[in-house]
């Protein structure tokens, strides 16, 4: 029973993987990126003319590269999702694990982004000019080097809207 998980995994990987390709379908078409050849500058003695077919410094000689990066790590599903499937020793072991990796964790992760990005707005949604916190001084200047008017914040409340619009409804009258 230990080598049922195993055999899962393993036929759910083989599915994905083409046994005989096909280099007329499966390969990319060949570009003119697909054979370089180097660039030899004019000799010095010949003389370059000025006008625009000519080929500019720049071009022959290019700014060097900085060192490539290093490859990007393997980030797809199905190497993560076949190594957790490794430890199953039952059908249900392996149904939690697929319930879990498919619906679970992105529910929880995109119910956590949202909460995250519902408190950022809830507690910034207080952000005033008019502060002496090192936030409010940079919103100051960011918008002074930006050239953009700073709102003028009322000092009206919303009671007060409220009193005035019943006021001029039922003309005071209770």
């Amino acid at each position: 029973m230990s080598s049922t998980p195993i055999d899962i995994a393993s036929a759910i990987q083989s599915a994905s993987i083409k046994r005989h390709p096909s280099p007329h379908h499966d390969l990319n078409p060949s570009t003119a990126a697909s054979s370089k050849q180097p660039v030899e500058p004019a000799s010095p003695t010949s003389s370059v003319s000025s006008n625009a077919d000519s080929i500019p410094d720049s071009a022959l000689k290019p700014i060097p590269r900085r060192a490539n990066l290093p490859p990007l790590p393997d980030m797809r599903f199905e190497q993560s999702y076949l190594a957790s499937l490794q430890g199953a020793e039952s059908y249900w072991r392996i149904a939690w694990i697929t319930g879990r990796d498919q619906v679970i964790l992105p529910l929880v992760q995109g119910m956590l982004w949202t909460l995250l990005l519902s408190g950022w707005r809830y507690w910034n949604r207080g952000a005033h000019f008019r502060g002496a916190t090192l936030g409010s001084k940079v919103r100051r200047w960011w918008w002074n080097v930006n050239n953009w008017k700073i709102p003028e914040e009322t000092q009206e409340k919303l009671s007060e809207k409220v009193g005035e619009f019943y006021t001029a409804q039922l003309g005071g009258h209770d």
